[in-house]
């Protein structure tokens, strides 16, 4: 099963994205760098957020970041996940933002194939905050395979 079946299977759907203020993702040759796609879900891990509410936010976020990927490459095959970056909001003191980010990971991972062209490198930060509260954000660079 293709990587754009897989998705769709897992429910996943590719809305036309409408220009905004910032680019949702750029090409630059080969490459796709998506911008940082926020959760709607809101909150501070440590504080009111749980990590099993974090992992679901995370994995919003990965739905937003293919959707961004999509609307520039127009599918999601013919595709490899280099690198994920995961910015949690949490308090001082929480330490398991792997675990939260963890939720974009496993989409990848499903999608693409954790020994395939989902094996990626990753980035899992703590903040103090976040630009309108949500309770994470990722960002991601995807290599076309073959241009």
């Amino acid at each position: 099963m293709s990587p754009e079946q897989r998705a769709v299977e897992l429910g996943i759907e590719f809305p036309e994205l409408k220009p905004g203020y910032l680019n949702p993702c750029a090409k630059s040759g080969n490459l796709l760098f998506t911008s940082g796609h926020v959760s709607n879900i809101k909150g501070k891990l440590g504080k009111d957020i749980s990590v099993e509410e974090g992992y679901k936010a995370a994995r919003e976020c990965a739905v937003k970041v293919l959707q961004a990927v999509h609307a520039v490459h127009g599918t999601l095959d013919g595709l490899r996940c280099i690198k994920l970056l995961g910015c949690v909001n949490s308090t001082q003191e929480f330490t398991d933002q792997h675990l939260v980010i963890n939720g974009a990971s496993d989409l990848i991972h499903v999608i693409f194939g954790k020994e395939g062209d989902g094996w990626h490198a990753r980035s899992a930060l703590g903040f103090a905050s976040l630009p309108t509260g949500p309770a994470c954000e990722v960002e991601a660079i995807f290599e076309i395979k073959s241009a």
